[in-house]
């Protein structure tokens, strides 16, 4: 691809939210690289795909070659062996910033997570507040967006609470808050950052579905619920029972465990809001899907997809 084609590097192309952001790319009429580790075998308009990982600088290298600027999404979000998120989340990192700066790349947008600002709660937040520091420190032209919990069509992780809810029952954590973001409206977040400028450029945002205070635990399982047609009951699950079960999902499900031990280190935290202080400007991005209809067209992707 020559230049003009190619304005956007982007990595994380094949994960939940990466698929969502090319979409949002091929609605704008935008051309883009995407690194991937095993290339997909249908095309995308627009989207050129490089064969590769974050460890693999040629790759990155290609990846980034002529790019105005970078969105980077990729990131290791569970795994039973904690060490791996230095390797995936701050190696990978680095060598991305480095690749950026050394092809000319001025702009660079990171994909985060709320679990950034408690680094004590779980080995994945200490990994992405590491990477973050890595970022702002980079000299490029950055901005850090740190989304709460995300959902939207391909998600497998919420999908356990669609289907859990389906059942008549979803188990939740501890009595808590959180808020909620649909990935269209991240997808389009990230492109509406691209740009730039005085008003996002060395920020850090939370982002988030407009909703004052987040989502209590229970009032989210039960829109949940709604979303499929069922009124589920919702037990508060206390930390060691939490500790328990997820012993059980590790041991029968292994590396494809959902419950690792250290999601269970931050979703006994009762404080996953979005900070207001750090909304991104209303002029720059607003979203647009109320999680109430949100949760409910996921279902019916879920449905028409066969997984429910």
């Amino acid at each position: 691809m020559t230049r003009n084609a190619a304005t956007l590097a982007l990595t994380g192309g094949t994960g939940f939210v990466g698929q969502a952001t090319l979409d949002a790319i091929a609605q704008g009429g935008l051309a883009a690289r995407a690194l991937a580790r095993k290339v997909p075998a249908e095309s995308r308009p627009g989207i050129d795909w490089v064969r590769g990982s974050l460890s693999d600088r040629e790759a990155l290298d290609r990846l980034v070659e002529g790019a105005e600027a970078v969105i980077h999404i990729a990131g290791l979000t569970s795994t039973l062996v904690p060490e791996e998120f230095e390797a995936a989340n701050v190696a990978g990192t680095l060598a991305l910033v480095e690749a950026a700066k050394a092809a000319g790349v001025r702009r660079f947008v990171f994909v985060s997570s709320l679990a950034a600002r408690r680094p004590d709660l779980s080995a994945y937040g200490a990994s992405k507040a590491r990477a973050e520091k890595i970022v702002a420190a980079s000299g490029l032209d950055w901005t850090t967006v740190r989304p709460p919990a995300v959902y939207g069509p391909r998600d497998r992780d919420m999908f356990e609470l669609f289907r859990a809810a389906r059942r008549g029952v979803v188990p939740m954590p501890p009595p808590g808050r959180a808020s909620m973001i649909h990935v269209e409206d991240l997808a389009r977040l990230l492109l509406a950052l691209v740009p730039g400028g005085e008003d996002v450029s060395g920020a850090t945002f939370e982002p988030d579905d407009g909703r004052e205070g987040g989502w209590p635990h229970r009032a989210l399982a039960l829109a949940i619920g709604q979303a499929v047609g069922r009124r589920p009951w919702v037990p508060h699950l206390s930390r060691p029972v939490l500790d328990w079960a997820s012993r059980i999902d590790c041991s029968v499900r292994r590396a494809r465990a959902r419950l690792t031990p250290d999601r269970v280190g931050y979703m006994c935290h009762p404080d996953w809001v979005a900070d207001p202080a750090r909304a991104v400007p209303r002029d720059r991005w607003q979203p647009r899907i109320a999680t109430v209809e949100g949760l409910a067209a996921t279902a019916r992707w879920y449905r028409e997809q066969g997984w429910l």
